[in-house]
């Protein structure tokens, strides 16, 4: 296993007692909780769709309100397990005419090998997302904040481009989504964060409110270092309930994660819970 470098996935890093551990964004951002969710469609075409199929379908301008759990079993290069809570939210708004969706993630680790628990490095982005005859495109800028601190986080402001598309045919769904965080900032004695992380998205709805798709899957590479940082496969079951009078999506995800160089999970379960507002 290689030490002393930092890693970084779907955004988030930390460091705990001098073993370097990466951090999913979902993971996740993941399944449910993709970062292409932040690609947008017009109300009209929203109003046309079931609201099943409209909260497993990334594209949909929904504001909503996301808390998932992963746990890993193991860590690869340890014996140890790792458990994140992570909250994440998407804002829809319009501005100059175009339609923008604001999103913050926000992962907090509860249990890790390096044995420190808090509140690691958060993200925010905005997109701003168009129509096309094929599908969506959407393009911004992400940000990386270095909410972790010293031993959960790594000490750098990161900026970058962000940029994807999502196009449905029926209840199927694809896309992808890139994101590119460099650091602008940060403590002198910290590695820099240079990173590309590159999210596939498949989606099918299959009725009555039940979905499946890909988990998360953040492949990540590690320009610092010329490597690939994450390299996860995995997918995701979701269903659509009622919370009293609000729509609810219950995810579960699971990843394996085949890049087992440095201290990422080696397999990854998460249940996640999306509160929308239509």
């Amino acid at each position: 296993m290689h030490q002393g470098r930092v890693r970084i996935r779907g955004g988030e890093l930390c460091e705990q007692n001098g073993l370097r551990v990466n951090v999913p964004l979902a993971s996740r951002s993941v399944g449910a909780a993709l970062l292409i969710g932040t690609l947008a469609i017009s109300p009209g075409v929203l109003a046309e769709q079931e609201l099943g199929q409209a909260a497993s379908d990334p594209t949909a301008p929904l504001m909503n309100f996301q808390l998932q759990n992963s746990w890993s079993p193991e860590v690869h290069g340890t014996n140890d397990s790792q458990n994140i809570v992570q909250f994440r939210t998407a804002l829809p708004y319009r501005l100059a005419g175009h339609q923008h969706i604001f999103r913050l993630t926000a992962p907090s680790l509860t249990e890790d090998p390096g044995g420190s628990t808090g509140l690691s490095d958060s993200t925010v982005f905005d997109l701003t997302t168009f129509e096309h005859s094929w599908g969506r495109s959407g393009f911004g800028v992400v940000a990386l904040l270095p909410t972790g601190g010293e031993h959960r986080g790594a000490e750098q402001w990161g900026l970058g481009p962000a940029v994807g598309f999502a196009a449905s045919r029926g209840s199927f769904l694809y896309g992808a989504f890139n994101q590119n965080i460099f650091s602008v900032a940060g403590e002198d004695d910290r590695e820099d964060v240079n990173l590309s992380i590159l999210q596939p998205i498949i989606n099918l709805g299959l009725g009555q409110g039940w979905s499946v798709g890909t988990s998360e899957m953040n492949i990540t590479y590690d320009w610092e270092h010329s490597d690939w940082s994450s390299l996860p496969v995995g997918g995701r079951l979701s269903k659509l309930v009622k919370l009293g009078d609000s729509p609810l999506q219950i995810s579960g995800l699971y990843e394996h994660n085949f890049a087992d160089d440095y201290a990422v999970p080696e397999d990854q379960f998460s249940l996640q819970f999306k509160l929308l507002v239509p």
